[in-house]
């Protein structure tokens, strides 16, 4: 059986934490003594206003060998083409309707984590710190002496094929398919392959952190658990030579030549920190007689907007679960959202769609446009002998958000787009009757 306990990982969701990579580099009982042991810098960084409330006020305190002052010169703009920030309208000309796209073809030039986003729509805007951006990553190359943070927004990363780590100034993640990580806006790191190229799906959160969504009448267990969510214990390089730091500002990029490595914090402390989660660890909660309950009882992570149960952005998920509804239908069900859809599958097959929606692809159904099952779905849904059965093997999941997400240039001209999608539901014909 596997061990709960994960190495190098310490266990909670929005704890404080705290961890040393040598031994008495944390300072006793304060955070800014006259002197650091080791010779080192006290740093904090915020993730919060210093006057946000005790519950959402979010910050670490970094032992570091040089301060974030000496690890930036004079900037310089830089191009980084294919990812988008909102606002962002993109002249595509493309009608709006309900998406689809088999996986898109991976760069065939050299790709790091930076330059391999691939931004397939924005919503909201950076400016007020509303909405988001969604889209792919592939990486084919290690960042060396590269690193990079994002002081536009939070990044959630799912990847999809191929491992990958993520070396910030908190320690490491490494990171394979079925898992995911949060990386906060402002923390610096280095993304590196473990093995051949890596690829996934990747939601920027220009809004209010992710975290726990409440479970209401559930109580106190089951959906994603607190101690499932795995914090990286202090690593640091002590590197002195020329490297390359790149910072995403307000939708726009920036570098600047640094003479060390920025990921020298020997210790830190605190709640503001990146983190991973198994989503299989997700416990799932259903319909236990009749009907289906509302996607959201499958939340991962929210973040929250100033509206009360309306969010920013939702991460969602469909595992592994069983279905054991009595006279019902029991894939989702027909519907139209005010919340706009950006739909992936990790692995498997979704039981909803199982023609067309491939581990790799993406739907996006915005926001008030009809979706729902296709007709094989319903077909099959409407007439199958209701037994328990067990849908296994599966990971799909959504980025919904209460904006309108915008089409990028990059989405609409993919020769991944699939263009005959609504023939889906051309098979439902009409079986009214008149009778009861």
């Amino acid at each position: 059986m596997k061990s709960a306990i994960i190495p190098n990982y310490m266990p909670g969701f929005g704890n404080d934490f705290e961890t040393e990579a040598l031994p008495g580099a944390l300072p006793y009982g304060q955070n800014s003594p006259q002197r650091c042991a080791y010779g080192l810098y006290a740093e904090q960084l915020s993730g919060s206003p210093f006057t946000a409330p005790r519950g959402t006020n979010e910050r670490s305190w970094l032992y570091r060998i040089q301060p974030s002052v000496k690890h930036s010169g004079a900037f310089k703009p830089v191009s980084v083409p294919f990812w988008k920030t909102a606002p962002f309208y993109d002249e595509h000309g493309l009608p709006i309707d309900q998406l689809r796209w088999s996986p898109p073809a991976a760069p065939t030039e050299p790709t790091t984590f930076i330059t391999g986003i691939r931004t397939m729509t924005v919503a909201g805007d950076v400016n007020t710190q509303a909405g988001m951006a969604a889209g792919f990553y592939f990486v084919n190359t290690s960042m060396k002496d590269e690193y990079f943070y994002n002081s536009d927004g939070e990044m959630l990363i799912v990847p999809q094929e191929g491992a990958i780590r993520f070396f910030t100034e908190f320690g490491k993640i490494d990171l394979t398919p079925g898992e995911i990580c949060v990386i906060p806006r402002g923390v610096k790191f280095r993304a590196e392959l473990t093995g051949g190229p890596a690829r996934g799906y990747i939601c920027e959160n220009y809004g209010a952190k992710f975290t726990l969504p409440n479970r209401g009448p559930i109580g106190a267990n089951c959906l994603a658990n607190p101690r499932d969510f795995k914090t990286p214990v202090a690593a640091f390089e002590d590197i002195v030579r020329p490297s390359t730091l790149t910072v995403k500002w307000c939708g726009k990029f920036f570098a600047t030549t640094i003479n060390q490595s920025p990921l020298d914090v020997v210790a830190w402390h605190g709640n503001y920190a990146p983190y991973k989660y198994d989503l299989r660890t997700f416990s799932p909660v259903g319909a236990l007689l009749f009907d289906h309950p509302d996607p959201s009882i499958f939340t991962v992570l929210t973040a929250p907007s100033g509206e009360e149960g309306t969010a920013n952005v939702d991460f969602v998920i469909f595992p592994d679960r069983w279905a054991v509804a009595e006279h019902s239908f029991r894939p989702p069900w027909y519907h139209m959202n005010i919340m706009s859809e950006f739909m992936g599958l990790i692995y498997g097959q979704y039981d909803a769609k199982p023609q067309g929606f491939v581990p790799g692809g993406v739907s996006l159904h915005n926001c008030m446009l009809p979706h729902g099952p296709d007709t094989d779905a319903f077909n099959k849904a409407s007439t199958v002998e209701l037994a328990p059965h067990k849908l296994s093997n599966t990971m799909a999941f959504m980025f919904e958000t209460r904006f309108p997400q915008h089409l990028t240039t990059y989405a609409a001209q993919l020769p991944a787009l699939q263009s005959d999608y609504r023939e889906c539901w051309k098979g439902l014909e009409r079986t009214f009757n008149g009778k009861p």
